[in-house]
């Protein structure tokens, strides 16, 4: 397997997507910092209207930043790229079963799949540490922790699902400061969801995410949810449509937009 690029932080989005066409795997978080990673749900276009609309009524875990349309492999925020190859790792669901977990998706392409490209809350990660806030799952080198909740996301059509959550353990003193950064990038989750108790989500225990790595909370520290584009790999696994392709959690697409793209003055 390719050696990790002692340079990954100042890569472009391009040089970053060159490395996992070239076989390199690694979760993607501290990459190319300032250009925006995304989340990735792929379907038939027969299913594509339901994600749509599915992305539209929940927003927040769901925000669009753009769409390839059936069969088309490149786009204006992967220029030059390629959908199928340019990831790190693909999860690949029939029937709302994890089938496979494949670096590209060669074998698994279709001419009328529909491809949508959704914010990532990394996009605000570089702000949260310029801000000094720690992100924990960066400084440990681990997949961001994430979980499904007892709260519902709004069906559309045939989808319909659990809410996911990403979560950062912040110290008490920073965490208004987390949740200002993060409200300035509303197209990639924005404010969080939930601060504090876990239990209030459904959430039984913090040291076993469903998907991801689990992060240790340093005394004090208090536990920070976003929504997160698992969301609608969650909704797939619930209603389980004949196919539909994802990310692999904490594989992110890199794409050529920059996170300034996505800030609110």
């Amino acid at each position: 397997m390719p050696a990790l690029p002692l340079d990954r932080a100042t890569l472009t989005g391009a040089a970053a997507r060159a490395h996992f066409r070239g076989g390199l795997v690694a979760p993607t978080a501290g990459w190319a910092r300032g250009f925006t990673q995304a989340n990735l749900l792929i379907v038939p276009r027969a299913q594509a209207f339901d994600v749509l609309l599915f992305a539209q009524r929940n927003p927040k875990s769901c925000p669009v930043l753009g769409v390839l349309d059936e069969g088309e492999t490149s786009g204006a925020l992967l220029a030059g790229g390629d959908i199928r190859t340019d990831l790190p790792r693909y999860t690949v669901y029939e029937h709302g079963e994890l089938v496979a977990e494949p670096t590209d998706l060669r074998e698994w392409w279709r001419s009328d799949l529909v491809t949508f490209i959704l914010g990532c809350s990394f996009t605000f990660e570089a702000a949260l540490q310029d801000g000094g806030i720690p992100v924990a799952h960066i400084d440990l080198g681990r997949h961001v922790p994430m979980y499904r909740t007892n709260v519902r996301s709004t069906a559309a059509g045939s989808l319909g699902g659990p809410l996911v959550v990403s979560m950062r353990p912040i110290p008490p003193e920073q965490v208004a400061d987390a949740v200002r950064i993060s409200a300035r990038y509303p197209a990639v989750h924005g404010a969080p969801v939930h601060v504090g108790d876990p239990a209030r989500l459904g959430i039984a225990e913090l040291a076993a995410p469903d998907f991801g790595e689990a992060v240790s909370l340093r005394p004090g520290d208090i536990p920070v949810f976003w929504a997160c584009g698992v969301t609608p790999q969650a909704a797939v696994m619930e209603s389980r449509p004949p196919l539909a392709i994802g990310h692999a959690p904490g594989h992110m697409l890199i794409t050529d937009a920059r996170d300034s793209d996505y800030l609110v003055p």
